[in-house]
């Protein structure tokens, strides 16, 4: 048995509890990264999954901030999955991103539709964990519209079925899967979806059970899961307190 510890954090670019985006300075920004950086020092993860982190857009401070964490946090892997680009004067770069202490086997980045900003995707990676293969998607869905968030639902499954017959009997599990949903999973919307057509795949359980996880000040609504695949065993979950985004990050410890 293996055991892990994974933590998945919408960090909000990098600019805290300011509400609007490109306001925040880039002293500032660097100040609250460091603060995220000594949170996962103090939660140690064995892997992070990121959304809404910044390549190098003008709005946050125009510098990798990936690269940033990665030094504070002294992780050795990482790899980022870019959903949005743009140049010109008001050019940004962001979207998903993974740090690891467990080698990254490989990588790749969905992108959902061609917006420069806004789009949203997922990242793939398959982790090496004592010599075995663990896949992991990073996931974030749209936040407005629960007809895209099914849409983009349909892209992950069928995109998930392909990968599945041309992988799956490398992976030791089938694949853990977390992220920024932007819907509860209790309502009908694309989270109780996903939960119900991983059924395929074996009987998964999504985590936090309870637990709010936005806005981060005085949490209302649980937007942000982790799924867990059969064979995942002796899970503790917990939703971590924190100012440092509109989001809280949630984390899991388990074996497989």
């Amino acid at each position: 048995m293996s055991r892990l510890r994974l933590v998945t954090f919408n960090i909000a670019h990098g600019r805290g509890l300011n509400p609007i985006q490109g306001l925040t300075s880039p002293r500032k920004l660097r100040v609250n990264l460091r603060r995220i950086a000594a949170l996962l020092d103090q939660l140690a993860p064995d892997v992070v999954a990121l959304q809404e982190i910044d390549e190098r857009s003008r709005w946050a401070g125009n510098f990798d901030h990936l690269d940033y964490l990665r030094v504070h946090t002294r992780f050795p892997h990482s790899v980022f999955g870019i959903n949005n680009r743009r140049t010109g004067l008001l050019n940004l770069c962001y979207g998903n991103a993974v740090l690891s202490r467990k080698s990254i086997r490989s990588a790749e980045t969905i992108v959902f539709g061609q917006r420069r900003l806004g789009e949203k995707g997922f990242l793939y990676v398959e982790l090496d964990v004592d010599g075995r293969c663990l896949p992991l998607v990073n996931l974030h869905l749209h936040f407005g519209s629960r007809a895209q968030r099914l849409t983009q639902l349909e892209r992950l499954l069928t995109w998930l079925r392909e990968k599945h017959r041309l992988h799956g009997r490398t992976w030791a599990v089938p694949p853990v899967i977390c992220g920024d949903f932007n819907n509860p999973g209790h309502h009908d919307d694309a989270t109780a979806s996903l939960l119900s057509h991983l059924s395929d795949y074996g009987d998964y359980v999504m985590h936090p059970a309870t637990g709010l996880t936005f806005p981060s000040p005085m949490p209302r609504r649980a937007l942000d899961f982790i799924f867990l695949p059969e064979g995942c065993v002796r899970v503790r979950c917990e939703v971590i307190r924190s100012m440092l985004s509109d989001h809280l990050p949630v984390a899991v410890d388990f074996e497989f």
